[in-house]
């Protein structure tokens, strides 16, 4: 019984760490987003009306092209939806993202350490069962050996 049990904890700590490995890989993207929203802000408080940008094209093309109003900022809302803003304002939106995505990353990292103290505690569970077994073992030797005379 106590095998089985321990092959049960197994997979449940496999299943915990792969959790992990998937939130963890989360995290790492709402932080990248959080980056291109930090350089997004960064070049609309530093580019200039009549500046010379390199635009995405997509597939890795770019195309240069000179900014008409840098006053005139369009921003991604999210759920395919976008809104054209002043300069300043699309700054606020864009702080405003920021501060979603931090709550994100909070979150994520919270469901990370429930699940690592989770494992911890399977862990010991398992430690349990392995020493129980052992202990199991040397007296099932200790029964059996005896005095031959």
């Amino acid at each position: 019984m106590s095998q089985q049990q321990l092959q049960q904890l197994s997979q449940q700590l496999q299943e915990i760490e792969e959790q992990i490995e998937g939130l963890q890989t989360n995290v790492e993207a709402v932080q990248q987003e959080k980056t291109n929203v930090d350089e997004a802000i960064e070049a609309i408080e530093t580019l200039e009306t009549g500046s010379t940008v390199q635009m995405p094209l997509g597939g890795g093309a770019y195309l240069r092209t000179t900014i008409e109003n840098i006053d005139e900022v369009i921003v991604e809302l999210g759920a395919d939806y976008a809104a054209e803003f002043e300069e300043d304002d699309a700054v606020d939106a864009l702080e405003n993202k920021k501060e979603r995505l931090d709550e994100q990353i909070d979150e994520l990292n919270e469901e990370i350490a429930e699940l690592e103290t989770e494992s911890s505690e399977l862990e010991q569970q398992a430690q349990q069962l392995q020493q129980q077994a052992m202990q199991q073992q040397m007296q099932q030797m200790g029964q059996g050996q005896g005095p031959d005379e």
